[in-house]
This record gives C-alpha cells, sequence and structure tokens, in this order.
C-alpha cells in the first residue's frame, strides 16, 4: 500500500516559513527570548560569569605589570645613579677650588721666601711683611662656599686633616636666580601617589612596631662617615632617609696637595629632591595605568558582549526549550538564533545547535508520520478481523465458518509479523548507536548467507549463481546488521522469482568502496515504484503474496546501510539502454560500503 510522505522541504510565502527551519513570526517563545535581552541589556556583567573572567583576567594582567615595575623601580634606580654621579662631581668641583687656591698660596710663599735666602732676624719687619701676604692669599673656606652660589638645600662641609670642621654652607635661594632654558620642569600633581603613599604609610602604621617616631638625620655625621674613606684617597658616596621618608646623598671627597689629603669636602643633597622626582615618574606611570584600566575594561566589555552575549542567547533559547517541555501552555518551535555568518567557534557552535534542533524536529516528524503510518497499517488488518468475527457470528455453513477462521488467523499472523517489524524497526536507531562496529570480511559473511539461502531457492526451483573475488575484503561495521540487509534482499529476490529463474550475487571493489549486488530474474519493479520502495510500509506484491510482507524491509535496510555511511539503490536490468521502453528482464539492488 503507497502511503504519501509529508514534503519538509522548507518554503516561503510572504511572513509564513513552513519545513524544517520553521520558526513562528510571532511566537511566545521569540517573545521570552526578546524580554530576556532587554532584562539583559548590552553588558550584564552581574549575570555573567564569563564577563567578569575576561575582565578580571585582564586586569590582573595589568596589576602585576605595573606592580613588577613598581616594585623593580628603574626610575628610582636611574636617577639615583644620576644624582649620585652630580653630586660627586659638584664635591671635586669645590675640592678642586681649595686645591688651586693651596698651590697659588704655595707659590706666593715661595715667592716671598726666596731659595737660598737666609732669615737672620726672623722678627724684622721683611719677615713680618713676608707672613702677611703668605696669609692673604690662604684659602678662606667659608668666605669660598659663600662665592659659590651653592644650590638650594646642598649642605657643603669642609674637614681638615685632623677632622676639624674649617667651614660649612647651606645654598640658599637667590634673589635672582640665572634662567636657564629647557632645565625647569614642571612636576605638577601628585594626586594618585600621594594617595597611594598615604595609604601604604596607614598600613605600615599598624603592622608596625613600637612608638613610630623616627629621628631626624643629622647630615654632619652622615659627612663624618666619609671623612675616613676620602682620607685615603679616594671619594665616598653614601645615601639616608630622614624622619620623613626623604633621600638623603652625601659625597666626600679629598682636597690634594702636592697628591697628599690635607683636608675633606662633603656635601649633602637637599631632603626629598629625588623623592619628588620619582612621584612625578610614577604619577605618570599610575596616570598610564588608569587610562589603561579604563581601555582594558571598555575592551573586555566590547569582547564580553561579542562572547557571552551569543553564548547566553544561545543557552537562554536551549533553556526556553527545556522549559516547554515541562510547560504544555507554551507554543511554537524552539529558535535558535542564527549566528553562523561568526567565523569563530560561537558561529560553530550556532550551527551545531541549529543543525540538531532541525535533526531533532525531523525525528521528531517522522516519528509521527511513523506513528500515523503504524496507526494507518494496523488498522486494515483489524477491519478485516473484525469484519471476519462479525461475519462469523451470522454463517451457518461450516465451509463459511471454515474460510473465515482462514481469514482471521492470516489476519491475526499479519498482525503479529507487522507487530514484530515495527519494534525492530523502532528499536534500530538505539540499537546501531550502542553496538560496537567491528572488522570483518564482508566476502566470507556473503559466502555463508548465499550458501543458506541457495538450498531455499533450490526448493523453489531458483538458480543460485555467485561471483564473489578471491582475496577477502575486510570492512568495519555490524556485521549482524550488514547481514539483515543481505537477508532482506536476497529474500526479497526470492519472493518474486517462480521455477527456472535465476539469482546472481556478485561484489566488487572500487578503489575505497565495495559494491555487492543482487540480480534477479523476475517481473522487475514498476517504474512508478523505484522512488518508493524504501519508504516505510510500503509494498508492491503478487496477490498471492498479499499480508504476507510489513513493507519494512527494504525501509530498515536503507537505514542500516546508511548508517554505516554507504548508499543503497534499485533499478531495472533491461536488455539495452538505449530503449528505456523495454520490458525489464529483472531486478538488480546494488549496495555501497566504504572500505
Amino acid at each position: 500500500m503507497v502511503t504519501k510522505v509529508k514534503d519538509t522541504k522548507a518554503t516561503s510565502r510572504g511572513d509564513l516559513v513552513l519545513g524544517e527551519d520553521w520558526v513562528s513570526p510571532s511566537g511566545e517563545m521569540d517573545f521570552e527570548l526578546h524580554d530576556k535581552r532587554a532584562q539583559r541589556g548590552m553588558i550584564a556583567i552581574n549575570r555573567s560569569p564569563l564577563a567578569r573572567k575576561i575582565i578580571t583576567f585582564n586586569l590582573l594582567g595589568l596589576v602585576v605589570l605595573v606592580a613588577g615595575v613598581l616594585y623593580l623601580n628603574p626610575f628610582r634606580d636611574s636617577l639615583l645613579i644620576q644624582r649620585e654621579r652630580g653630586l660627586v662631581v659638584e664635591a671635586e668641583l669645590i675640592a678642586d677650588v681649595f686645591e688651586a687656591q693651596l698651590v697659588q698660596a704655595s707659590d706666593n710663599q715661595a715667592v716671598a721666601t726666596p731659595e737660598g735666602d737666609e732669615v737672620l732676624f726672623p722678627e724684622s719687619e721683611a719677615v713680618a711683611e713676608t707672613a702677611a701676604a703668605v696669609d692673604a692669599v690662604a684659602p678662606n673656606y667659608a668666605e669660598t662656599l659663600s662665592d659659590l652660589q651653592l644650590p638650594v638645600g646642598l649642605e657643603v662641609f669642609v674637614f681638615d686633616a685632623d677632622e676639624a670642621l674649617l667651614a660649612r654652607s647651606v645654598g640658599v635661594p637667590q634673589a635672582e636666580p640665572t634662567p636657564v632654558d629647557g632645565l625647569r620642569r614642571d612636576v605638577g600633581s601628585t594626586i594618585i601617589t600621594d594617595l597611594l603613599n598615604s595609604v601604604w604609610e596607614g598600613v605600615s602604621g599598624i603592622i608596625a612596631k613600637g612608638d613610630g617616631q623616627s629621628l631626624p638625620l643629622d647630615t654632619e655625621v652622615m659627612a663624618r662617615t666619609l671623612y675616613p674613606g676620602a682620607m685615603n684617597g679616594a671619594t665616598r658616596v653614601s645615601n639616608g632617609v630622614d624622619a620623613n621618608g626623604g633621600t638623603v646623598f652625601s659625597v666626600a671627597t679629598p682636597i690634594l696637595q702636592d697628591g697628599v689629603p690635607v683636608g675633606v669636602v662633603a656635601i649633602t643633597s637637599a631632603t626629598g629632591e629625588l623623592d619628588l622626582l620619582v612621584r612625578a615618574e610614577r604619577e605618570q606611570l599610575l596616570q598610564m595605568f588608569v587610562i589603561a584600566i579604563l581601555v582594558s575594561i571598555g575592551l573586555s566589555l566590547v569582547l564580553a558582549s561579542t562572547i557571552a552575549n551569543p553564548l547566553s542567547d544561545l543557552a537562554a533559547a536551549a533553556e526556553l526549550g527545556r522549559d516547554k517541555d515541562t510547560n504544555s501552555a507554551r507554543t511554537g518551535r524552539v529558535r535558535i538564533p542564527d549566528l553562523t555568518a561568526r567565523p569563530d567557534e560561537i558561529g560553530r557552535l550556532s550551527g551545531a545547535l541549529r543543525g540538531m534542533v532541525a535533526a531533532l524536529y525531523d525525528r521528531i516528524d517522522s516519528n509521527e508520520q511513523f506513528a500515523a503510518d503504524v496507526a494507518h497499517e494496523i488498522k486494515n488488518p483489524l477491519a478485516s478481523l473484525r469484519s471476519a468475527i462479525g461475519t462469523l457470528r451470522l454463517a451457518k455453513k461450516d465451509e463459511h465458518r471454515g474460510k473465515l477462521l482462514d481469514v482471521i488467523d492470516h489476519d491475526v499472523r499479519r498482525l503479529d509479523r507487522l507487530v514484530s517489524d515495527i519494534s525492530n524497526a523502532s528499536r534500530l536507531d538505539s540499537e546501531l548507536v550502542k553496538e560496537e562496529e567491528e572488522s570483518f570480511n564482508l566476502l566470507k559473511m556473503l559466502h555463508n548467507l548465499t550458501e543458506y539461502l541457495g538450498n531455499e531457492g533450490s526448493d523453489k526451483g531458483v538458480e543460485f549463481i555467485t561471483d564473489l573475488p578471491p582475496d577477502p575484503i575486510f570492512i568495519r561495521g555490524l556485521e549482524a546488521r550488514l547481514a539483515q540487509v543481505f537477508v532482506n534482499l536476497i529474500t526479497n529476490a526470492l519472493s518474486f522469482c517462480d521455477e527456472g529463474d535465476a539469482i546472481r550475487v556478485w561484489a566488487r571493489r572500487r578503489e575505497n568502496r565495495v559494491l555487492v549486488v543482487i540480480e534477479d530474474t523476475g517481473p522487475g519493479i514498476p517504474e512508478q515504484a523505484l522512488n518508493q520502495i524504501f519508504k516505510r510500509f510500503y509494498s508492491e506484491r503478487p496477490e498471492n503474496q498479499f499480508g504476507n510482507n510489513s513493507g519494512l524491509g527494504l525501509a530498515i535496510s536503507k537505514q542500516i546501510v546508511e548508517a554505516h555511511g554507504g548508499v543503497i539503490w534499485a533499478e531495472n536490468i533491461r536488455p539495452t539502454d538505449a530503449d528505456v521502453t523495454s520490458d525489464p528482464l529483472g531486478a538488480r539492488f546494488v549496495v555501497g560500503l566504504p572500505v
């Protein structure tokens, strides 16, 4: 019996779309999905753990980078070296001034007392005048320091050979300083650095033990600490921290006369001079860090919106479909957002979900169609049984009652066979998934089947011909299921053959596939049935075989072959391909399987 199958090809007319990708244009599912998007907004950090992770990990990278820069402190180290070198140069220049004055004093003394002259009267007027001249050109350390116009905050100490302090001077602001173009630097505001320093000092004050009071830094003590090393002829450098946390540098260099140290010049820098520059550099770094944080958060939000929001839409659509299964009041099919245009994994996921949903609805439609076909097929024998039983009650003759009992017996067996085939067909999908594929020799299986079924053909007077290659052909699959396919095809050929007909089974290997062909010399297949014979419950049988087949055998065979990645088709054997109107010489079924 021929059963029409619903065409699932998508067609479009106006706003209405029909077919496997059908979506109600104004279904309840779309409204709920739209409402969830509206509640979520463009970017929902509080609703998206993935968005929060993206932002957190991006910020962690920036925080580690800035913390590493601040911890290594390359700016401060560079400024520290440069400042120490500058102080060394200043100290050596001041020492050179004093050394020049000592040389001049020595020369004047040599002029006042010529070599070889004898001084007989030390208290004479000439000797007194010479001593006065020498004292006049001797270094006046205090006056010299005051004339040097020292930088603001710079403190200079001059010690003699006995570590006695000869002079001390501190640089003060000049009334009219000499302007230097390009040297002045506007440090600017250091709000962020000052705030962080306040926080750090507050935390340190809580954690630190003791009264937290620091003694003021004595610059003269720092200078005297470097004195012994400078008197040995080497320039010494050190630094310390005052009570306010400012860095103070100290440099001591010797005053040489004829290569022998006769005194020491020690200078100390202004308190916090370097720290102000370091704060300025840190302020710029932190400002860039704040800008980088804002940019990173903005880019993270954009990235999260392109990742988290589509995933949220896909999850929301799937959740709506799940809720639909538990709430019969919902209408419309599940609509998976179409993101296949995206060239990334989200596009692949969207395409996979849409394909899965489409396959699910195809399976639902197929099951509904199968149930309808089953109900239709069962109604025929049931109607025949009902009619036979109703007539049996009215039959008076034993001859009529016997015929009616034969009809009832035939219909019962037909129902039993139909129910068994339906049960096997409904379990086939799950069994194909559960069973494990194995490698086996296809030719050996075909040889055993033809040998067994050949005996049945001989009893019917049908000649069996096998033409199999000598070398084995191994394929991977479910041997029992594929054997079921070839049994169906061979028994189907036997059912259409009469005495004197022949069945030929042959196989050939073609590169990456193997072809198995079952041919018979029966009446062939009607042209209108060639496209129908693999559909469920379709059966084109002689009248004497009515009711002996359920019409599921070829449909099950096709399902098994396609599950193995193969193909199956049927055609008529004609005397010539040029004349398609000629009567067929038989039927041919071809099965192609991958090797």
